[in-house]
């Protein structure tokens, strides 16, 4: 059923990377339902493929469209935005899910594992976001919205050693969507910047995409809801 609100991004296009599974692929399934055009790239495509051919066996009245991308890769994720940009001119909503964890203390945790961390979930959400953005500008399109998912991670340091690399790259995320906040209205635009933290992201995203243009949601932490006995 159609969300009051998500009328306008009807035939619109969205970007969610790390749609091979999980919240991603939620959350690509959500927009498709809501009649959005959506890109899913993962490293591997098999899975949003196979989703993509569930979405269209339910008559869902949006289009799943798989694309192999290794967020690693600078390269890659240009020749997306290029790929994107020929296609189906270009990106509208920008959700950046993808995340990776590796097990490396600070104390004794290698090199590349940090990399690997920072590569994914520093980097690549930046240059998405750079690009997502220049593909909105270069169309005039003012009521974009870019969407960070990040996790509790951001926001709290938990005494486990293999977990304090992982969640310094969170608090990144945290800073950098409050510094995108910032450049955004500097720039004067309407885009939209959203840092969301699960239980259930892809309900979260639908809502704040359904608010009016107008309305900036900066922050939702999602958290069960304790019971009283």
């Amino acid at each position: 059923m159609a969300r009051p609100g998500m009328e306008r991004w009807r035939d619109r296009l969205a970007l969610v990377t790390g749609a091979s599974g999980g919240i991603g692929a939620a959350v690509a399934r959500a927009l498709v339902q809501q009649g959005l055009k959506v890109v899913g790239c993962a490293r591997t495509v098999s899975n949003i493929e196979e989703l993509a051919a569930e979405c269209k066996s339910a008559g869902y009245p949006g289009t799943l469209i798989p694309y192999r991308c290794d967020l690693s890769n600078e390269e890659d994720i240009l020749s997306m935005f290029s790929a994107i940009r020929s296609q189906h001119s270009g990106v509208d909503i920008c959700i950046n899910n993808a995340g990776l964890a590796r097990p490396d203390t600070l104390l004794s945790g290698s090199t590349s594992g940090w990399k690997d961390m920072f590569n994914v979930n520093v980097l690549a959400l930046s240059i998405c976001t750079r690009e997502a953005y220049q593909s909105m500008k270069e169309r005039n399109v003012d009521d974009g919205h870019i969407i960070n998912i990040n996790s509790m991670s951001g926001h709290r340091v938990l005494p486990l050693s293999v977990t304090h690399f992982y969640s310094a790259t969170k608090y990144a995320v945290t800073a950098l969507t409050e510094g995108l906040r910032q450049e955004l209205r500097e720039a004067q635009t309407h885009i939209r910047a959203t840092c969301l933290k699960p239980e259930d992201v892809a309900e979260a995203v639908i809502y704040v995409l359904s608010t009016p243009p107008h309305i900036q949601i900066g922050d939702i932490q999602m958290r069960p809801t304790e019971q009283v006995t």
